[in-house]
């Protein structure tokens, strides 16, 4: 959005957004929360009302007859909105974050071609696989190769307002920006934190919490046997609790993540990391049918290298989780050439990512 209104100043906006959105001007139809589920077995129980959604969604699409929709991830909703709105119109249709085919379910490409005329990829290695399924495709570059680092200033001024300056190591908890995630993943991380910290008495941890799963991290965190810091960014306006989220990733010395894309934002930061995840058993045994990579991290994937350690599925135990943060703490070291080498493919020193999909969208309208 931003990108667009350098480019293209009369730009007008309508559709659904969270507060990043919000901020560039758009007036969301409803609370984008509503669509923040993950997995077969979660999105069950608000399957109807999904539906709705989706439906409501391409009417307003139909009617407000837009030059152009742009869908955003979640596929899942998206790509249904994007099929009923190309059924009745001939609007075109750009989807931003091409489909993992390259990691799972390689057909999705062919299927999305059907309802998507222009993909916009995070990757340099994704135009191929949609040109080949019938889309046009830009590589525009990943946000997280933009986001300034901390200066050393920065990150010895949080150590010392937050009484961290002894801490030895300082572990940053990430689990998770769902609910969902949240409640699968903190019982895990908060014990193996706890038995790391057994042997390591300065050890402190520093929890950056996303908004909309701000009150389960609370509630998650109380059961802790340890109190970690607890950045609640509801506490600060948007471009502060951005900006000590910042600081903060830098700050530590390595992470225990949830996989996703924020393990973009700690190679940004030059933070090593263990990356786990886990889904509802139900889920679970289905996706696992469909995955085609051994690796679920960004960074391997960018970097062609295993260098990320990975605790995923069955494999995310208590006793699995320590080992690899045992091993992390002892060598963080190799994490961080592929670190760089994947800031540098993303485009980090180019124009900005929303300047380029900007330019990629109006160049093919």
């Amino acid at each position: 959005m931003a990108g667009l209104k350098q480019v293209s100043p009369d730009v007008t906006f309508d559709g659904i957004g969270g507060p990043l959105m919000q901020a560039e001007g758009l007036v969301s139809r409803f609370d984008m929360s509503e669509l923040s589920v993950m997995g077969i077995a979660e999105v069950l129980p608000k399957y109807f009302h999904l539906k709705r959604r989706i439906a409501e969604t391409a009417a307003a699409v139909i009617e407000t007859k837009p030059d152009v929709l742009i869908t955003i991830d979640s596929p899942d909703f998206s790509l249904r909105v994007a099929k009923l709105v190309k059924a009745d119109t001939n609007i075109h249709t750009v989807h931003y974050v091409a489909p993992t085919v390259w990691a799972w379910r390689p057909g999705r490409a062919a299927k999305m071609a059907k309802m998507i005329d222009h993909v916009l990829a995070l990757f340099p290695f994704e135009p191929p696989y949609m040109e080949a399924a019938g889309m046009a495709c830009d590589f525009v570059g990943h946000p997280a190769a933009t986001v300034p680092r901390a200066t050393p200033a920065e990150v010895a001024d949080f150590r010392s307002r937050h009484g961290l300056e002894d801490a030895d190591p300082l572990v940053l908890v990430l689990p998770g920006s769902r609910r969902g995630e949240v409640a699968r993943m903190g019982p895990v991380f908060g014990t193996a934190l706890a038995q790391l910290g057994e042997t390591r008495p300065a050890m402190r941890t520093v929890l950056p919490a996303a908004s909309a799963v701000a009150e389960a991290v609370l509630a998650e965190t109380s059961t802790w046997s340890f109190a970690p810091l607890i950045l609640d960014p509801r506490q600060m306006s948007l471009e502060d609790g951005l900006a000590e989220k910042r600081i903060a990733f830098a700050a530590c010395d390595v992470a225990l993540a949830t996989s996703g894309t924020v393990s973009l934002e700690l190679a940004a930061a030059g933070t090593p990391m263990v990356s786990a995840f886990d889904l509802h058993w139900l889920s679970r045994a289905i996706i696992s049918r469909m995955v085609t990579t051994d690796t679920g991290s960004l960074i391997n994937h960018v970097t062609n290298t295993r260098v990320v350690p990975e605790v995923v599925g069955k494999d995310f135990t208590l006793a699995n989780t320590v080992a690899a943060m045992e091993q992390l703490m002892q060598d963080p070291e190799p994490q961080r050439a592929a670190m760089e080498d994947t800031m540098d493919q993303l485009g980090r020193g180019g124009d900005a990512p929303g300047l380029r999909a900007a330019r990629a969208v109006l160049a093919r309208l």
